[in-house]
């Protein structure tokens, strides 16, 4: 087994390095990951660029790109064969609620999923952004699901968001199927002043939960659960079909008159 790993943190943070280490338990590893923090990169790719490849230890590489450049430049350029799963993590802190439209994180697993593969997104809940001591339980929640996805496999237009609590793994709680929660507004932007008097923002930070009840991943989290959210990347909205074609209805009788 072949198992392609990358993250939105870097190729040097602690969360990816001890889920390489776990993993390499069970499969092959093939890391390909950002040279630095991409965190907030979503789906982006760099299409004006061109990208440039490091190895700085057998089959573990760092690019000059975004994660989502990562898994497809080694699904579509790097290897010779396709690997069998793409894992993206340990994420330093949680991809809950709206998080996944802004993460990286939830983008790599994704690019993943676009091609082919079965995909985890897998973040440590982490009190505060940055910080986190208990990789080592969210990486073997992790080598867990890779053998049940492996083993009982997801329809393709599903990846996986799993986020674990910030606990020793004998502290941590039960496992358990959610849906996304959604958070308040974002924080204000924050306007500061550079040393030559010129006007700056800096992006506020993300909202409270807002949408954070039972069956929620926030709910799982703050219980101390690690959380599965099972997304689906194929986002036509059908139940709206209706009501949109009769706006195409009107909106064609007047298109030729």
């Amino acid at each position: 087994m072949k198992i392609v790993i990358s993250n939105d943190d870097g190729y040097q943070a602690s969360g990816i390095n001890v889920l390489a280490e776990t993993l390499s338990e069970i499969s092959d590893i093939v890391m390909v990951a950002p040279d630095r923090n991409r965190s907030g990169a979503s789906n982006s790719l760099t299409l004006e660029a061109p990208l440039r490849l490091r190895e700085f230890k057998r089959n573990y590489f760092y690019i000059n790109g975004t994660p989502t450049d990562c898994v497809h430049l080694a699904v579509t350029g790097l290897l010779d064969e396709l690997p069998d799963m793409v894992v993206s993590g340990i994420n330093h802190g949680a991809n809950l609620g709206d998080d996944v439209l802004y993460s990286g994180t939830v983008a790599a697993a994704t690019e993943g999923r676009f091609l082919g593969l079965p995909s985890i997104a897998i973040s440590l809940a982490t009190s505060m952004v940055g910080e986190g001591r208990n990789f080592q339980t969210a990486a073997n929640v992790a080598k867990d699901l890779v053998l049940r996805l492996l083993s009982n496999p997801l329809p393709s237009s599903t990846i996986l968001n799993v986020n674990v609590p910030d606990l020793p793994l004998s502290d941590l709680g039960e496992y358990e199927v959610t849906r996304l929660g959604a958070r308040h507004c974002a924080r204000p932007s924050i306007k500061k002043i550079d040393p030559r008097g010129r006007e700056i923002y800096w992006i506020g930070l993300s909202g409270d939960a807002q949408d954070a009840g039972p069956g929620t991943d926030f709910h799982a989290i703050s219980a101390g659960n690690v959380s599965i959210t099972p997304l689906k990347i194929e986002w036509t909205n059908y139940p709206a079909f209706d009501q949109i074609s009769s706006w195409v209805s009107g909106l064609n009788q007047t298109l030729y008159q």
